[in-house]
């Protein structure tokens, strides 16, 4: 049973920084293409970072320069990095893994950024 597991969120002042963590269980994670998503309310899901199971990355315009999506295939884990966060940022983020037409979500983690 695939198992995606968010960590890292939390409150953060803006310009400040955050790292979010995917652990991924159940799965051979290295085939997987990696995903994260924001939700903000009332908002609908978005796109914010992809990577590949060959590690291509693709982000959305909003956060391009300032996060960066990574994966770590020998821990099953998955990263995204937040910086320069701004107000805007504030949302849950979700991990999505993506096999074919195999997709599967994380139960999410709150980000807050507010002074």
């Amino acid at each position: 049973q695939v198992q995606l597991v968010e960590s890292g969120g939390g409150l953060v002042q803006p310009g400040g920084s955050l790292r979010l963590s995917c652990a991924a269980s159940g799965m051979i994670f290295s085939i997987y293409n990696m995903g994260w998503y924001r939700q903000a309310p009332g908002k609908q899901r978005e796109l914010v970072a992809v990577i590949t199971s060959g590690g291509s990355t693709n982000y959305a315009d909003s956060v391009k320069g300032r996060f960066t999506i990574s994966r770590d295939n020998a821990k099953n884990t998955a990263y995204l990095e937040m910086n320069s966060l701004k107000p805007e940022d504030t949302a849950t983020y979700y991990c999505k893994a993506n096999f074919r037409q195999f997709d599967a979500w994380g139960q999410g983690t709150q980000v807050t950024v507010s002074s």
